[in-house]
């Protein structure tokens, strides 16, 4: 949820479904908040030069309002931020070890892209042992299209349990 794929006026603006799900956003982080389970959130964090930028534009690049977390949804200053270059927020960071020595076997997922950095997070989230749920209405992208077939996805061939 960074500016560049959230406001109209990012680099790679998800669309208008955006502003559908912060509210559902922020409602599962006041849950989560209230029931004392650990809040990490994923950002895109790109290199000027990334090579992920052959396939999209360049879009949250480090250090760029772009790559910022947009205030709605903002993290507590006790929370813990995972930047990544790549789709899944496992590849080439510490998130793994991050959630183990908090005791953590569940995740549960929100934000934007549902058929990008949703599902190959979960992917490798249930290729490591953990149990995925992914919250409906807290997930969304600019392909409505890809957002169905992503939740297929996630929950026929991932096992992830959709809320």
């Amino acid at each position: 949820m960074v500016h560049d794929f959230v406001d109209p006026s990012g680099a790679l603006y998800c669309g208008p479904s955006m502003a559908r799900i912060v509210p559902v956003i922020q409602r599962e982080l006041a849950r989560a908040r209230e029931a004392g389970e650990p809040v990490v959130y994923l950002a895109d964090s790109h290199l000027p030069d990334d090579a992920e930028f052959a396939m999209f534009p360049p879009h949250a690049i480090a250090g760029t309002k772009g790559a910022e977390i947009v205030p709605a949804v903002a993290p507590r200053e006790d929370e813990i931020v995972v930047t990544k270059r790549r789709y899944s927020g496992f590849f080439g960071t510490d998130l793994d070890i991050t959630l183990r020595e908090r005791g953590v076997d569940t995740l549960r997922l929100v934000g934007d892209c549902t058929n990008i950095c949703v599902l190959y997070t979960a992917a490798d989230a249930r290729n490591l042992g953990y149990a995925v749920e992914v919250v409906r209405d807290g997930v969304a992208s600019f392909d409505e299209e890809a957002h169905r077939g992503a939740l297929r996805e996630l929950e026929k061939t991932l096992g992830a349990t959709i809320v």
